[in-house]
């Protein structure tokens, strides 16, 4: 496969995962909004873990760059993830 296509296949994958993803979100009714945002922090929770992976054997050169700025990126994905959520749960909470 040429180096074009393979571009060309990759951007129309990404434009589908953006349609079906903007299609779930919309459909998604408030009180359904908490349990979903943990779950999705789980999926980045793994992603994390996966990058981590790949830092691993990245060595200081453009690939260990971007192998460094993902798990920095995912770190604060999740940490902030499960901070928003926690304060959506504090909502929920009777006062004193």
């Amino acid at each position: 496969m040429p180096p074009e296509m393979y571009w060309l296949l990759v951007f129309y994958v990404f434009m589908l995962a953006v349609a079906a993803g903007v299609e779930l979100i919309a459909k998604v009714p408030p009180l359904l909004h908490t349990p979903l945002m943990s779950g999705s922090n789980a999926i980045s929770g793994i992603t994390l873990v996966g990058a981590i992976g790949a830092a691993v054997y990245a060595s200081w050169d453009a690939n260990g760059l971007l192998a460094f700025a993902a798990v920095a990126l995912g770190t604060i994905n999740v940490v902030g993830g499960y901070a928003v959520t926690d304060r959506m749960l504090k909502m929920f909470k009777k006062k004193p």
